[in-house]
């Protein structure tokens, strides 16, 4: 058994045979709906989520992982001798790294790495992965973690939204290009990682939706035919994720030499 424990945060929304098959630490957002706290992937999930939106007179909100959360986990894991490497989604999109850099403060004896991946979703998994296979490997803790260190370098990811009323609403818009239809979107997205990864070596792709999985499903079959990857994943978004990008929305996340 492992002596490291990774951990990030439920924006990534790795596959689950995934999480399971490397023993990844998954803690929960927060979605604020009326008067309920719910933990994203833990009390609802996507297929609920995006139901339970189309007739909501409320709209949800979204919150960072806590710091109790964050101290409790690091607690548990720190009492098994674990050495703990925190990968989670970007401080420029969450205060998550604020909650468990707080949550490490309170425990100095531990020995607790967080890294910023400056990505989320499958571009944050793909870091994630990378970090649980270097320690299947054989790596040190210092090695697992300088992969990890460098796995913003290595990844991203390209999405096309159904309506920019949901970035909106949570400010977080940044246009690369507006474009009118779906199929013409989708084909945009290939171009762009397609570029982006050309004559790079170990591409890794994955495509992403918020309840628009046939989309997603022939954005990646187009996908492996174009970039030939060593690995192809189709990935659902977080609630928490889906709550901001919105319904409809499909990306492809890439991943090479890492």
């Amino acid at each position: 058994m492992s002596a490291i424990a990774i951990v990030t945060d439920s924006t990534a929304y790795i596959p689950n045979d995934l999480v399971r098959k490397y023993g990844i630490h998954v803690a929960p957002q927060i979605l604020i709906w009326g008067e309920e706290t719910i933990r994203d992937g833990v009390d609802i999930m996507p297929a609920a989520f995006y139901e339970r939106l189309k007739t909501a007179t409320v709209m949800p909100t979204t919150s960072q992982v806590t710091i109790a959360y964050f101290h409790e986990l690091f607690q548990k894991l720190a009492a098994e001798g674990k050495q703990i490497l925190a990968i989670l989604v970007s401080s420029k999109l969450s205060g998550t790294i604020s909650s468990a850099v707080q949550a490490k403060e309170m425990l100095p004896q531990a020995q607790i790495e967080i890294v910023d991946s400056l990505s989320t979703a499958m571009a944050l998994g793909f870091q994630v992965l990378a970090a649980a296979r270097a320690d299947e490997a054989g790596k040190t803790f210092a090695q697992v973690a300088d992969v990890a260190r460098s796995g913003a370098a290595h990844t991203g990811i390209v999405i096309a939204v159904e309506t920019l009323e949901f970035l909106h609403r949570g400010g977080r818009i940044e246009p690369v290009e507006r474009i009118r239809t779906k199929a013409k979107a989708r084909a945009r997205l290939l171009e762009i990682v397609e570029g982006r990864v050309k004559g790079l070596p170990n591409v890794r792709v994955a495509t992403i939706h918020a309840a628009a999985h046939q989309e997603a499903k022939e954005l990646l079959e187009l996908a492996i035919e174009r970039m030939h990857p060593v690995e192809a994943i189709i990935a659902e978004a977080s609630p928490v994720v889906g709550n901001h990008a919105g319904p409809g929305t499909v990306g492809l996340a890439y991943c090479t030499d890492l």
